[in-house]
Order: C-alpha cells, then structure tokens, then sequence
C-alpha cells in the first residue's frame, strides 16, 4: 500500500508491502529512518524549524523539526522496538530559493536545525539529497529500505 506523508505528516510501517511517499520537498525537509534488521521505515515532512506560537506545537508536532524529529525518532523507537543506532536516518529537501533577494532562507535554516537535533540526540545521519534549487519527491520501500528520489524545477 502506497502511504502519502502531507506537510506537517509523518508515517511509520513495518509493511513490507508498503511504500511511504512525500511530495514537493522543497524548502521544506524529508527525514527518513529505516531499520534493515526489523524492516520499519518511516518518514516526517517538516515545514519549519521552530513554532512561533507556544500553543501551536500543541496542533502541528511534525510540522516543526524542532519538535517532529524527537516525535519522528521516540515513535519509531515506542512502537516498533527500533534502536537510534539500527537506525539508517537520512536527509532530503532544504532547498534554496530561487529568488536572489530571499531574506529567510527557509530551506537551508531547516537543514542546519535538523542536524543539530539528530547531532544532539547522538544519532548518525547522511545528507543524501539537500540543498540546490530543486524540489523533491521522495519514496520509501519497506521492504528494503530503498528511497527513489524524483526532481522537479522550482519555478516559483
């Protein structure tokens, strides 16, 4: 069964039927764990890297890397038994914008807080596909951990 991750989502199975997929990573960032012994994957699409409002965290956990990515990594952990090091975690998204007068750099301030959170929590990761002026579209395979990356141009 194909599962589609939303802005502010994440999806875990143990399926091995299963794919997980999100679409249009662009500034926005793709967070993919995978255990190859217990075969559970899992993937968080998170938009921003911290909430503005105190009370907003309450509505969006994964809409925030600040507070998604120890949500992402203590699920997989409580419900599916995973250790943070037979986790394969990696990276996707973070684009940069392809007007030169953006002051927020939206995409590349996600990248820098989700390393330092999986670097705070000890957990190993790779920057598999970051960066650039691209938007993504990312596929997981339970079965093998597998992820299939499609590009398309930013034209906005």
């Amino acid at each position: 069964m194909e599962r589609i991750v939303g802005i502010g989502e994440m999806a875990i199975s143990n399926n091995i039927e299963d794919t997980i997929k999100t679409f249009a990573l662009a500034s926005c960032v793709g967070v993919v764990a995978y255990s190859p012994q217990k075969k559970v994957g899992g993937m968080l699409h998170f938009a921003l890297p911290h909430p503005l409002v105190k009370q907003e965290p309450e509505v969006r956990s994964c809409y925030y890397a600040s507070i998604g990515i120890p949500y992402f990594i203590h699920s997989i952990y409580k419900e599916y038994g995973c250790l943070k090091n037979e986790l394969i975690i990696s990276l996707y998204g973070g684009a940069s914008s392809i007007r030169n007068e953006d002051i927020f750099h939206v995409g590349e301030k996600n990248l820098e807080t989700a390393r330092s959170i999986l670097n705070n929590m000890n957990i190993k990761f790779d920057d598999i596909e970051t960066g650039r002026k691209v938007s993504r579209t990312i596929q997981l395979n339970i079965s093998t951990g597998k992820v299939d990356i499609a590009y398309q141009k930013i034209t906005i």
